[in-house]
């Protein structure tokens, strides 16, 4: 492969999703605390409501925000796309250096530059794959 093919390719493509990903992970993780958080924090206050004996609007609106926010955390599977798009980043930053390095397959490799996109490749490939499954809808039998 020509160099300047292999740095095109790094530079419009493998640099392009790293980026990606990274960002996506950082955002699906800022998304996935808040719920979870503000679903322990109205989980918590909710009986302290019951148990001062006010309104029962209040516990009704929390508890409601309890099942809003649950609801919500697992339709849009917040924490597993942060997992899985935070180990597809590192996976992708890893294979960087093990190029560089000419570390294991890279070290015998007749061409490391195609063994280098393919493995991007089929890590992009294989998330995408498990993305899929994540969230196509189960059938019911």
């Amino acid at each position: 492969m020509e160099k300047t093919q292999f740095e095109k390719y790094l530079k419009e493509r493998y640099e392009d999703q790293v980026t990606w990903y990274d960002k996506k992970s950082i955002s699906f993780q800022k998304k996935y605390k808040f719920w979870q958080s503000l679903i322990i924090f109205t989980s918590a206050v909710t009986p302290v409501l019951v148990a001062a004996e006010i309104s029962k609007w209040p516990v009704i609106a929390i508890s409601a925000i309890v099942a809003i926010g649950t609801t919500v955390i697992k339709t849009f599977k917040y924490q597993e796309n942060w997992i899985n798009y935070r180990t597809t980043c590192e996976t992708l930053k890893k294979e960087i250096h093990f190029y560089q390095n000419s570390v294991g397959e890279y070290k015998t490799a007749k061409d490391p530059e195609a063994l280098f996109i393919d493995n991007v490749e089929s890590f992009i490939s294989r998330e995408n794959t498990l993305w899929l499954s994540a969230h196509r809808p189960k059938r019911e039998n």
